[in-house]
């Protein structure tokens, strides 16, 4: 087999790293070069929302060497991330242009969703070590220089996640304006996440204890990692005993010393710190006695996410099952119907999977649909009236952890149509934000679906025992057995297959089939 190579880019708060990995092997993904450069992009951003001229001729000279060892690796394929840095600068579009022209290398930017579930894939890539350890009650705790990202876990379901703005980077600028010493560092750290951690405790915590917690970050990791390779174990397992000598050490050794014993730079010390503390309270927080330090970074999320694309790994884990798991726990928050969901959750992918022919859609958009079905009606817990406006702006405020912006606006405006009249693309003036063309027409599609699923289970009494659905020339055919009365059902029916008709010119029929209990 032919050597397949390919690069990862991290455009960092801190730094940019590249990674060029290896797929020659049978499901396998081998990191045969690693390449760091230090540019404090982030400062910048999280000062002024501007990233200077100084540090952007830095960025483009970085990322022309990246290319020429690209080249001399003959590398096949990269992909270049930009997170919080960029995402957050007041002209994203602008300097994106400028990289490119400058170095011939397009930096994509992730949301905080997407670059939280790359990381997440990560530590996917681990293999048997993450799977065993997330069947216990585990938090995956990812610190980046602008936020930290909390997912809870159990028996391998995700259970929530949260976004808090305590990046390190982020604090430091803040200690910085507030002169702070390295004696105050610990007390101001933990004073400035107590009043963020503790609503967090409240809300999403509450009683739950963990077990064990996941760290990924680019401070705190390679310290345990470079521990676990002295003591000769390949698992960077942290117990609280080495934790709190860390701690110490941080406390009492000086910037140059620590330095030198941890084999990093010294402006990286204090980040390190501050990591150290932020892991530190919210261990303590959680009650977890145990931490793994995988020593992952985004690039192997980039690299994984690849290869699983291109068929070159098959990964075990279902990620888009964490993405449902992610929207039950909403559509529990906000008192939603387990039994209604799981009804029109089923409803919706049988129609879905009969008409593939039709409507030209995949696996993604099923993945939608899906979305939208159990999110149907979110918003009636704050309005029963406006139940699609207040559902898409719960959808739109709630992040889901593997879902782009684009994707949760498709699936936020599937929930809308559910409840409100169709606005068309043409109409531009109610036009939603944030939609091209394509994303639209796919809005218009699955909001056709949702609304014939709808219909048929109006009464909200789930009185089908089964749906099954037909493609026959220009009919589709729902067949539902029941062993009860459906007039309501059948009547709402009718009245709904006008828009369906128009998106697909598809005329839905219900054949009805008795069954007795």
């Amino acid at each position: 087999m032919s050597v397949k190579t390919f690069a990862a880019i991290d455009v960092g708060s801190f730094e940019l790293t590249m990674k060029i990995f290896d797929f020659s092997g049978k499901n396998t993904m081998r990191e045969i070069d690693c390449i760091h450069q230090r540019i404090d992009l982030g400062s910048d951003t999280y000062a002024n929302g501007k990233i200077s001229n100084e540090k952007m001729d830095d960025l483009c000279h970085t990322l022309k060497e990246f290319a020429q060892i690209m080249e001399s690796y003959k590398v096949i394929a990269y992909k270049a991330y930009g997170t919080s840095a960029i995402r957050e600068t007041e002209n994203t579009l602008i300097l994106q242009d400028q990289i490119e022209q400058r170095t011939g290398i397009r930096v994509e930017i992730l949301s905080n969703s997407e670059q939280r579930f790359l990381d997440y894939k990560s530590i996917a890539s681990k293999g048997e070590t993450f799977r065993r350890i997330i069947e216990e009650k585990t938090a995956i705790l990812d610190i980046g220089g602008g936020s930290i990202q909390i997912s809870l876990f159990d028996k391998d379901t995700l259970v929530s996640t949260q976004n808090l703005r305590l990046g390190v980077l982020r604090l430091q600028e803040l200690l910085n304006h507030l002169n702070a010493g390295s004696t105050q560092m610990e007390q101001l750290v933990d004073e400035l996440a107590t009043a963020q951690l503790d609503d967090y405790k409240k809300l999403y915590l509450k009683d739950r204890e963990i077990k064990n917690i996941i760290i990924v970050d680019d401070y705190l990791s390679p310290w345990a990692v470079r521990k676990a390779h002295e003591r000769g174990d390949g698992n960077a397992m942290v117990d609280s005993k080495a934790f709190y000598q860390l701690m110490e050490a941080l406390r009492t050794r000086g910037t140059t010393e620590l330095a030198k014993r941890m084999d990093i730079a010294e402006e990286k010390v204090p980040l390190v710190y501050i990591s150290t503390v932020l892991t530190k309270r919210i261990a303590e927080l959680m009650g977890a006695a145990l931490i793994w330090a995988p020593g992952v970074t985004l690039c192997d999320g980039i690299a994984y996410e690849y290869a699983e694309q291109n068929k070159l790994l098959r990964g075990e884990h279902d990620f888009a099952e964490d993405i449902i798991a992610c929207a039950m726990n909403i559509s529990k928050r906000y008192n939603g119907s387990i039994r209604r969901a799981d009804t029109l959750e089923h409803i919706t992918t049988t129609i879905f999977d009969s008409m593939k022919k039709v409507h030209g859609m995949g696996q993604r958009e099923r993945l939608y649909l899906r979305l939208a079905a159990i999110l149907h009606d979110c918003g009636k817990y704050i309005s029963m009236i406006n139940i699609g406006e207040a559902s898409y702006d719960i959808i739109m405020a709630t992040e889901m952890i593997g879902l782009s912006h684009m994707e949760r606006e498709i699936v936020a405006n599937v929930v809308r149509f559910n409840h409100s009249n169709f606005v068309y693309y043409g109409q531009a003036q109610d036009r939603p934000q944030g939609l091209d063309k394509e994303s639209y027409l796919t809005v218009a599609k699955l909001t056709a679906i949702l609304r014939l699923a709808n219909s048929l289970d109006r009464s909200h009494k789930q009185k089908f025992k089964n749906v099954k659905a037909q493609l026959r020339d220009k009919e589709l055919i729902i067949t539902i057995e029941t062993d009860e009365d459906i007039a309501l059902e059948k009547a709402l029916f009718a009245s709904k297959t006008a828009y369906f008709e128009r998106i697909f010119s598809i005329k839905p029929v219900v054949k009805e089939k008795r069954v007795y209990s």
